[in-house]
């Protein structure tokens, strides 16, 4: 793949990963905890679908029909996860090769179905951010803090495909010379829901 030119304008897609077990959650699946009357994955979804990101894959494992049912009418492409129980990386490489059968593209920005406080413009901030050469891995940051979502460049898509477990991209983000923490008003990026007082 040819280096790109800061003036060019990145093909960058969207990756939301939603197949985990929510096992901290409880019995229910944290995903389809409704906020706002809407389960917290379609608000995740959506603040994608409505950015300059394409296309957004969700990969889905755990209750894959029911979270699937809860983005009806999104522009999505599901891609189911066989294998969500052994961590994030694997739901992260069914992200990235998705991506990758769907064309080519400079980049894929990374976001979590449980992180439905993320507003649209941090999407932007960080595309723009990585258009104008910031660095190669970008995560998102709120008060020095670094949070989600991330955005690495294809060369890192080998190595994404590769990690196991449940470090996904944290240890390739921490570990390359060319990542940069995007500083942004956007406290979203620090918060998760793993237990119902999340809500």
């Amino acid at each position: 793949m040819n280096k790109r030119e800061p003036t060019d304008e990145p093909a960058v897609a969207g990756v939301i990963l939603a197949a985990g077990t929510s096992s901290r959650y409880g019995g229910e699946n944290k995903l389809l905890a409704t906020l706002e009357g809407e389960p917290i994955v379609r608000h995740a979804a959506r603040t994608l679908v409505h950015s300059s990101v394409d296309p957004v894959v969700v990969v889905l494992g755990h209750e894959a029909d029911r979270v699937q049912a809860a983005l009806e009418g999104l522009a999505v492409d599901p891609v189911v996860n066989e294998a969500y129980d052994t961590g994030q990386a694997s739901s992260l490489r069914a992200g990235i090769e998705a991506v990758c059968d769907r064309g080519d593209v400079d980049a894929v920005l990374v976001a979590l179905g449980d992180m439905p406080f993320v507003a649209p413009e941090t999407i932007e901030t960080l595309v723009s951010a990585y258009a104008a050469g910031a660095g190669e891995a970008l995560a998102a940051a709120f008060d020095g803090d670094r949070g989600n979502p991330v955005v690495f460049d294809a060369r890192f898509f080998d190595a994404l495909t590769d990690v196991d477990g449940d470090i996904g991209g944290r240890e390739i983000f921490l570990e390359s010379d060319s990542s940069a923490l995007i500083e942004v008003d956007d406290a979203g990026v620090r918060r998760d829901i793993d237990v119902p007082d999340d809500l």
